[in-house]
């Protein structure tokens, strides 16, 4: 265990075919994103305990984001868990993508081990999906975001992404 504390400040191990698994600085999460991947760090904002950290992959039909942000303590305690997934994992979408236009492919309440969250798959007429993904964890709010086309080759990197997150943190 004591070896963990030598990774750098975001551990990145390069994996099969340019995909890398990017550790989170306090080994909270881990993921895979397309090489390479740029980091980048946001304001602290309001009700946040610290500035939004965010990691992004694009390839030429496709973009990966990742960002997490850590709330004050107990900002989201004895509040329902499940409305807040909901409504930041949908925020702006039904504005950005209205229903006329697009199709809600994937529009519901999920968990990772544990922990409430929303997906939110929506397809566009011409077959393209963006796949976003918005999870609690104690304090911290996690929100992923992949696109893809039409083709089996995106969309299973999309997935790919999108179903590798892990968390040291679990609830039962």
């Amino acid at each position: 265990m004591l070896g963990l504390a030598a990774l750098p400040v975001a551990a990145r191990a390069q994996t099969d075919e340019g995909w890398e698994t990017v550790v989170g600085p306090d080994l909270r999460f881990r993921l895979e994103m397309p090489s390479p991947v740029a980091r980048s760090t946001a304001e602290k904002e309001q009700g946040n305990a610290a500035p939004r950290q965010a990691y992004e992959s694009k390839r030429s039909d496709q973009m990966f984001d990742f960002d997490y942000v850590d709330y004050e303590p107990s900002w989201f305690a004895g509040r329902d868990t499940k409305q807040i997934a909901r409504l930041l994992g949908r925020g702006e979408a039904e504005k950005a993508f209205p229903t006329n236009k697009f199709k809600y492919v994937r529009d519901e309440p999920v968990t990772l081990q544990g922990w409430d969250g929303y997906a939110l798959d929506i397809e566009g007429e011409d077959g393209g999906v963006v796949m976003m993904r918005t999870y609690l964890v104690k304090d911290r709010l996690y929100r992923m975001l992949a696109t893809a086309q039409g083709d089996m080759r995106t969309r299973s990197a999309a997935l790919r992404f999108i179903d590798s997150l892990r968390l040291a943190d679990t609830k039962s």
